[in-house]
């Protein structure tokens, strides 16, 4: 079992969840600020505002990584550090550039590859503001492919792009549930705003056609003089049915990939909808134009996947809520015969399971005709780890044997199925293999999970 000798394996992490320096050199506000300052829209009331103060620690961060051998390192740009209000008539912030443009030439001195996500949901408050943000079919696709250009334009020397991260987060959790910023829901208990019904899918639609919009910009403007390439990063989760003997719930789990990555994924490789998602939500689901199709189908040079757990699948009778998005079912983590999924983590949604990585591998790459695949995140909580002490959450036997089980997962999915998966990461903050001591300056303690990464890739790659 192996993995191909020029695969690239490395760390990740989002803008908003790592820089700070919200306010530092000309940086607008992004909705995360605004969302982040309404008392009870985040768990402990903390904020992007200092973070991990990575703007202002970039050769700390990038010592860190070479210190555990990392070869790439795939981070976000804040869109509202470019142009601080977002739109493309509005003032380009170059000190804001020049950040990033420092940042790609020190990795690139390091060793280390970058892969620049341009969007990782923190949409310049701005827009939100002027006029509605994602919702907005007319202006959000073309002030996204302004702030693309300019990023294009800015490094040259990046060569793996990827236009938006998770927009099913941002969609359902952005518009749906009302979790995650700007916080739009049907329940007015949460928010004055919202249409947990329509907006989630307005919202998808108008990401594609920027999506559309940022990879025809790249391909024709940028590309032949650049040589990189752009693709788009979606998530989702494994699938088991609930009863195996259950031709409904066996169904049920096909729908309920199709409702989380397929939504996207679909047109992008077809040009349309996926059937199932169609039939059930009716006219609340936009319908591509021929223009919108073929600016949207073809438009990645690679499938971007970030996957963590799987669920067991079990269909609904009857007609779901105007709400639902998951596709009429519900999801369990345990099965008929009450088989446990996996481990409890200390996040509520996420048990391991590396047999679902490596069939979810097989299910995409079988549906989307074997695309070059990029594993973008992939990584776990610990339960109770927040309650540990520095010397016990160092010591993260369970992150290391979830790595070692998912990679070794993934190299059978390459090896032994033919899937051409190219890179996998562990995410650095949310389930970190280091630990961000938020009291005492920020100083970064590598857990265990960091330095045994370099040996087990270095195991299953190829040496010729």
């Amino acid at each position: 079992m192996s993995l191909p000798k020029d695969f690239l394996w490395g760390f990740a992490t989002a803008s908003y969840q790592i820089e700070g320096a919200t306010e530092a050199d000309g940086r607008g506000p992004s909705i995360w600020d605004t969302f982040a300052a309404i008392p009870g829209k985040i768990a402990d009331g903390s904020s992007g505002a200092v973070a991990c103060d990575s703007y202002n620690r970039t050769k700390e961060d990038i010592d860190l990584l070479k210190s555990v051998g990392a070869k790439a390192y795939r981070f976000s740009i804040s869109w509202s550090r470019i142009v601080p209000v977002g739109g493309r008539n509005d003032p380009v912030n170059q000190k804001g550039i020049d950040h990033y443009v420092k940042f790609v030439d020190d990795l690139l001195e390091a060793g280390i590859t970058p892969f620049v996500t341009l969007f990782h949901w923190d949409l310049p408050d701005g827009l939100d503001k002027r006029y509605g943000g994602l919702l907005n079919k007319e202006e959000f696709p073309l002030d996204f492919e302004n702030y693309a250009r300019v990023m294009f334009k800015a490094l040259p020397k990046v060569k793996h792009w990827i236009t938006f991260n998770e927009p099913f987060c941002s969609c359902v959790l952005g518009y749906n549930t009302g979790f995650f910023a700007p916080g739009h829901t049907s329940d007015r208990t949460k928010s004055d705003v919202g249409d947990s019904a329509r907006e989630p899918w307005i919202a998808g639609h108008n990401i594609l056609l920027a999506h559309g919009r940022a990879v025809k910009a790249y391909r024709e403007d940028f590309k032949p003089t650049q040589g990189g390439e752009i693709g788009i990063t979606l998530n989702g989760d494994a699938t088991y049915p609930w009863d195996p003997e259950d031709p409904a719930d066996v169904e049920a789990c096909d729908r309920k990939i199709e409702f989380a990555i397929s939504w996207f994924a679909d047109p992008i490789y077809f040009g349309h909808y996926p059937e199932s998602m169609r039939k059930q939500l009716g006219d609340r689901l936009p319908e591509f134009t021929p223009e919108e199709a073929a600016l949207v189908k073809g438009s990645n040079d690679f499938y971007g996947m970030n996957h963590y757990t799987a669920n067991y699948v079990k269909h609904l009778t009857g007609t779901p809520p105007d709400d639902d998005t998951l596709g009429n079912l519900e999801l369990s983590f345990y099965n008929k015969n009450g088989d446990c999924i996996g481990e409890e983590t200390q996040s509520f949604w996420l048990r391991p399971n590396a047999q679902g990585f490596r069939d979810l591998l097989n299910w995409l790459s079988k549906r989307y005709g074997g695309p070059k695949m990029y594993v973008t995140e992939n990584g776990t909580s610990i339960k109770g780890e927040n309650d540990l002490s520095l010397e016990e959450i160092v010591k993260d036997d369970f992150r290391v044997k979830y790595f070692h089980d998912y990679v070794h997962a993934m190299a059978k999915a390459s090896e032994e199925d033919g899937v051409d998966v190219q890179w996998a990461e562990g995410y650095e903050t949310r389930f970190g293999v280091t630990y961000v001591d938020y009291v005492n300056d920020q100083k970064r303690y590598p857990k265990k999970s960091a330095s045994s990464m370099k040996p087990l890739f270095d195991s299953l790659i190829k040496k010729e």
